[in-house]
């Protein structure tokens, strides 16, 4: 079966190893140890048939944003990529708006928000113009999901912009609400959303699993292992062992994200 990695992360070689540590320790999760390479990524995927990846890059800080995207833009050449870019609420109005066009324009599929790490909230007002010019650009949105350490990505956040916002093309990350796995679907399975199934069957019954999927609908959902956090072997044994239907597995394994990889790369110019 077909498998495409649509949640993966990977970085500049020089903060690679360091990078997975510092994440890993925030979530208090066990570091792999893993340079969180492209290489790496591309081998790690490699073993277990998975050569495909959508890359989730995030600016932890305003001035980071055209770096972080420039690294990202690097990375199209390899046919193995695709990637989104990234942005930074405090950056403002102006800054945020020629960054959308620039990481529209350079190839980039849409724009990364992850934040609890990035420490504004979904419905943060800076976003609102930004928000709305790219539902008008046709522009998605990825955001991270959930409640850890704030609140500042529940599910419930998400789901005031997509009221506010029923244009904008978005994926909530993990199932709509990473350790508030039952709060996504409730927030947000009748709302024009997609999600991941990244960082959850590590945490989750695989009947629940199934039934959350279910919530959303398989044909709303997608496979990704978070790298560096959690190895395409390991994440792609426990998919195939959640009690899906064929027709699911094959949907949320591939078919789902190559028609949105297929529109989203359209309006990218790529």
């Amino acid at each position: 079966m077909k498998i495409i990695d649509f949640h993966a992360h990977v970085y500049p070689e020089k903060i690679a190893l360091r990078a997975t540590r510092n994440v890993s320790k925030y979530y208090g999760l066990e570091s792999s140890e893993i340079a969180a390479t492209p290489a790496e990524l591309i081998r790690e995927g490699a073993e277990v048939g998975i050569n495909e990846f959508l890359l989730l890059p995030v600016a932890m800080k305003p001035g980071q944003a055209r770096e972080v995207n420039d690294f990202a833009i690097s990375l199209l050449k390899d046919p193995h990529f695709h990637s989104f870019g990234s942005v930074h609420a405090a950056m403002g109005e102006d800054a945020l708006i020629e960054e959308a066009d620039y990481i529209r324009a350079n190839g980039l599929l849409g724009i990364k928000i992850h934040p609890e790490t990035q420490c504004f909230a979904i419905d943060d007002e800076r976003l609102f113009p930004l928000y709305d010019y790219c539902q008008e650009k046709e522009i998605p949105f990825y955001f991270h999901c959930g409640q850890y350490t704030n609140n500042y990505s529940h599910p419930e956040r998400l789901r005031y912009i997509l009221k506010l916002f029923p244009r904008l093309d978005v994926v909530g990350a993990h199932l709509g609400g990473w350790n508030v796995f039952e709060e996504g679907p409730e927030f947000l399975k009748d709302l024009n959303c997609y999600t991941d199934i990244s960082s959850c069957m590590e945490f989750v019954d695989k009947d629940d699993m199934v039934g959350y999927i279910r919530m959303f609908g398989a044909e709303r959902c997608m496979f990704g292992c978070d790298f560096p956090f959690f190895l395409p072997k390991e994440v792609k044994e426990l998919f195939m062992k959640l009690p899906l239907t064929d027709r699911e597995r094959e949907l949320i394994a591939h078919e789902n994200a190559e028609i949105l990889l297929e529109k989203w790369s359209k309006k990218a110019g790529k």
